[in-house]
């Protein structure tokens, strides 16, 4: 069920509120759980035992580390398991037909016979929700959170439906004291809720779904054929794409998540301003990187082990982080990419020469890394990947000068774009919030000003709603 349907904003959303602030606060868990549940399931109805059994599995192994500490014995063989259980979990529902590709052509080379299971669909947010899954367990047993002793408040972490499908990855330990069926929904808490939600709804309606209309252009065509204008314009909508569809859903969840008096976690940071790789990952889908710092990259020794053991984690956690964002070969070496840079920039020479080229240059720099990378991130193989990339650069031998069928939108769409991808309305808009509240005469104009805003939205985003267009989430796939 898509946050931008109208089964969801018209019917499932309304309904769902109106029985969650009617019911006494001991229900209300309970009602939020079986209806996340009923949300996942309909899209995906065997998810329905999956989910579930990762529930169940998961708060009993919690249980039980907590248990051991509490009587003084060794819990490291619990978490081991529990580990083993989600990493299994996660590698069969997202991994199998990846490593039997890979198995079966290594097979066919040495003349073995052709191994093949029957086709099933990838679990809906396998790789979000044995995250939360992994991070509880961790954090028990260092001790850093307490295992709750209702499986509702365990099952309703795992299952919140805002964030179910596509994250942010909330820590446990972050929103325990919220799980308590006695938090209240501020007057407050529903305003700012409904303007982020609506802020979100804005961003995937009016900039990701436009913009997917001219990368999908680009990405469906023979790449051999593309002109080197439309292989860049095609990546630069992508580049937009991606960033407004990802971070538009991150601002649904949190905004659908306030509605019900949780308050989770900012995942974008204005990425596309960045000037280096290493600051645009500390700015782009945030939950996920700092979950890899603190769950893999530190424990592996981080970069307290030397230059080359420091390499070898960052090379080790990018990997993973590609492979974590899909089953495919250009996904790896998308991490893989994004790693090699980071290791670049820790260099001294680098450093130094990045200081001196002066912001404008250093930015030229990030943007045009980042945008070469969404190739490999948004092609179908990397055979797919390569002849974009010549197109893109004008070596195609085959090229015939295919053109994108652009809308005079598209220009507009893409200048706003580029406005709503920095902090600049943001800035505009606190401050004159704030002359607002200092009581001078700006007052009445900021507040005519600030509700003609979210009405514009509210009726652009119902127009779009109405088309019906089908769009999903990019990371719904992940």
């Amino acid at each position: 069920m898509l946050f931008t349907s109208s089964t969801f904003l018209f019917a499932f959303l309304p309904l769902l509120l109106a029985a969650y602030h009617a019911a006494p606060h001991r229900f209300r868990n309970s009602i939020l759980l079986v209806a996340s549940l009923l949300f996942y399931a309909w899209g995906q109805p065997s998810g329905l035992v999956l989910l579930p059994l990762s529930i169940a599995v998961n708060y009993a192994v919690g249980r039980r580390i907590e248990r051991a500490h509490d009587e003084g014995r060794p819990a490291l063989a619990f978490l081991r398991i529990g580990i083993a259980f989600n990493l299994g979990f996660l590698g069969v529902a997202k991994y199998t037909f990846f490593a039997l590709d890979n198995v079966n052509g290594l097979g066919a080379v040495l003349g073995l016979p052709e191994i093949r299971l029957r086709p099933f669909e990838l679990l809906l947010g396998v790789s979000f929700f044995t995250f939360h899954a992994i991070s509880y367990l961790v954090d028990i047993y260092w001790r850093r959170a307490s295992a709750p002793r209702s499986i509702v408040d365990y099952g309703l972490y795992i299952a919140l439906f805002p964030q179910l499908i596509a994250g942010p990855i909330i820590r446990y330990r972050d929103i325990a004291q919220q799980l308590v069926a006695t938090r209240r929904v501020t007057t407050s808490d529903f305003t700012d809720g409904t303007a982020i939600f609506l802020v979100g709804l804005a961003k995937k309606l009016l900039f990701a779904n436009v913009l997917a209309v001219y990368a999908d252009q680009a990405f469906s065509a023979e790449a051999r054929h593309l002109s080197s204008s439309a292989a860049w314009l095609g990546i630069a909508c992508y580049a937009g794409q991606i960033y407004f569809d990802f971070s538009g859903y991150s601002d649904m969840a949190r905004g659908l998540c306030r509605l019900f008096g949780f308050r989770i976690v900012n995942n974008f940071d204005y990425p596309y301003i960045s000037q280096s790789v290493q600051e645009f990952w500390r700015r782009w889908h945030i939950s996920l990187s700092t979950w890899f710092r603190d769950y893999l990259y530190i424990p592996l020794g981080g970069n307290r082990l030397g230059p080359r053991r420091t390499t070898l984690n960052l090379l080790v956690v990018f990997l993973l982080c590609g492979l974590w964002h899909g089953a495919q070969w250009n996904f790896v070496l998308w991490g893989l990419y994004n790693g090699t840079f980071l290791i670049f920039e820790r260099s001294t020479r680098v450093k130094a020469a990045l200081r001196a080229v002066g912001p404008l240059c250093r930015h030229a720099y990030l943007l045009s890394i980042v945008t070469l990378g969404w190739v490999l991130f948004r092609a179908d193989s990397l055979q797919h990947a390569a002849t974009y990339y010549r197109a893109m650069f004008g070596m195609s031998p085959d090229a015939e000068t295919t053109m994108l069928t652009v809308s005079p939108v598209l220009p507009v769409v893409l200048c706003l774009a580029a406005i709503a991808a920095t902090p600049a309305a943001r800035t505009f808009e606190r401050r004159w919030r704030a002359r607002a509240r200092a009581g001078s005469t700006v007052r009445a104009p900021y507040e005519v000003a600030i509700t003609a805003s979210f009405a514009v939205i509210v009726g652009a985003c119902v127009s779009f709603v109405a088309l019906g267009a089908y769009n999903p989430f990019i990371y719904f796939r992940f």
